[in-house]
């Protein structure tokens, strides 16, 4: 006999939310809220908490989004992750 996850879970599961690995977080960048993953050692980052501190002063705690929503254009966004990524 096998184990069987209800239906409700299974849903939940499959949703965009749980595609995102160990290790990482999901954000969303720009004015179409393009959604990156990132490594969350990004998170100890100087050029980063700069992101998150200009987060938190526009959207407080509450992101419409679901998830963590960085005000900035994409493009500053992925000079900042290519910056992180050569650390």
């Amino acid at each position: 006999m096998g184990f069987r996850l209800p239906t409700i879970i299974r849903r939940a599961a499959s949703s965009k939310s749980v595609d995102v690995p160990k290790g990482y977080l999901a954000v969303y960048v720009g004015e179409k809220m393009k959604r990156f993953v990132i490594p969350v050692s990004y998170l100890d980052q100087t050029w980063f908490q700069e992101l998150l501190c200009q987060a938190e002063e526009q959207f407080g705690y509450d992101h419409p989004m679901g998830g963590l929503t960085i005000p900035c254009g994409e493009d500053l966004f992925l000079d900042i992750t290519s910056r992180l990524n050569t650390c």
